[in-house]
């Protein structure tokens, strides 16, 4: 009997011991892991003197903190070694490295990233149905988000960045200071998004300067879980494949197939790099049955002339008229 008690305390107190490594250990981490919060940040608010993103910077630190929960950020072998065993795309593998890289260089870090390959995939293309699908069960205030970014193609952050002084609700136009160091531009909403961004903005008490819509974390947090309650409530798996950007991808896609005109495209999204913009050529499905050619005219004059020459007019696009003629 006395042997068997001593052995049940022998074993309490090897728990107990056990316990309060574990409790040490933990505390440990955790001491590491708030120093190491306080480091990345430092390296964020100096890449944003730099003109990088705050999307890209909320991903950047996101990731970074994750990292530092695992392994010593200072030492990057631990770094390394953790990126490779990690269960994920090698695209996303070399963004990790694109971001410890930034927090290696801060700190004079000796740092090679390895060669993880880049898989550069088709963006999905939803249904118009689709998106009005998801549109149509938002809130107001999200229902106008989705329908500006439907109308016009912008970027979930460009959304974010708005302020009442961009707005013009004469025309039904909103001024774009432009993401990813793209072009700044004009953009111009439906009459539908127009009145519901009119009822908006009466609604509320904006400052000109007040950006008039939450950030963009929150915004694609918010699409993220209304996408999904719905896939899961119409019974629809489809729904889920839809990502916030693809409102823009639908935008681009469309506009390319009606018009044929990459540098349009190009404009109207923004990008500085027209190869960012070919990807929409290999999306567009080409009409079997009729062929156009399209040319499109932003003055009269030039309308003037495409009219001469036998072109039809068919619409105009934010402010730009769209015409064709049969091959």
């Amino acid at each position: 009997m006395y042997g068997k008690f001593r052995q049940e305390e022998a074993t309490n107190h090897q728990r107990s011991f056990s316990a309060a490594q574990n409790a040490a250990t933990h505390s440990e981490n955790t001491h590491k892991h708030c120093a190491f919060t306080s480091r990345i940040l430092e390296v964020a608010l100096n890449l944003r003197k730099r003109g990088y993103s705050d999307s890209y910077l909320t991903t950047m630190v996101r990731a970074l903190k994750c990292i530092a929960k695992h392994v010593n950020l200072d030492n990057p072998n631990e770094v390394l070694d953790y990126i490779a065993r990690k269960k994920v795309m090698d695209s996303y593998k070399a963004n990790l490295c694109d971001f410890y890289k930034h927090y290696a260089d801060y700190y004079g870090i000796p740092f090679t990233k390895p060669k993880y390959r880049r898989d550069h995939k088709l963006p999905y293309i939803p249904t118009r149905e689709e998106l009005n699908i998801i549109i149509s069960h938002a809130s107001k205030k999200y229902a106008l988000i989705y329908s500006i970014m439907l109308d016009t193609g912008i970027r979930p952050v460009e959304v974010s960045n708005i302020r009442l002084k961009d707005i013009d609700l004469e025309k039904g136009t909103i001024n774009i200071y432009s993401a990813k160091h793209g072009n700044p531009r004009i953009v111009k909403v439906s009459s539908r998004t127009l009145a519901m961004l009119k009822e908006y903005i009466n609604k509320n008490s904006f400052d000109l300067n007040d950006r008039i819509f939450p950030n963009n974390g929150t915004i694609s947090n918010t699409f993220e879980r209304l996408r999904t309650s719905l896939a899961k409530k119409l019974k629809n798996p489809r729904l889920k494949r839809i990502r916030l950007y693809d409102f823009r991808h639908y935008y681009a896609t469309t506009l390319y197939y009606e018009t044929k005109d990459l540098l349009l495209v190009k404009e109207m999204l923004g990008h500085k790099n027209i190869k960012n913009t070919l990807v929409y050529t290999h999306l567009v499905k080409m009409d079997t049955e009729e062929k156009y050619y399209s040319a499109t005219a932003k003055t009269v004059e030039e309308a003037t002339k495409l009219i001469e020459q036998g072109w039809q007019y068919i619409t105009t696009f934010n402010d730009i008229m769209i015409f064709r003629k049969r091959k």
